[in-house]
């Protein structure tokens, strides 16, 4: 997904029904892949395959220090 995507400008979270951040990987060798994120609840859903995973139980709580870095790679 990319940052401009005008889907993300839709998409909204299944809990508070706010607005999601798109996470991009810090570099593409990196393990990690895209996620939409919710700040307001620490609160980050996958992307698989390029659709976002958006279920309740989908999303996965985050840790504080994982917060701050999810912070840093939002995307602009």
């Amino acid at each position: 997904m990319k940052p401009d995507d005008p889907l993300l400008q839709i998409l909204a979270c299944p809990l508070d029904k706010g607005p999601l951040h798109l996470v991009v990987p810090e570099d593409a060798a990196e393990d990690a892949s895209e996620a939409l994120y919710n700040p307001r609840l620490r609160r980050r859903y996958p992307i698989v395959d390029g659709i976002p995973q958006l279920l309740p139980a989908s999303g996965e709580q985050v840790r504080d220090d994982e917060h701050e870095e999810l912070l840093k790679r939002m995307a602009p």
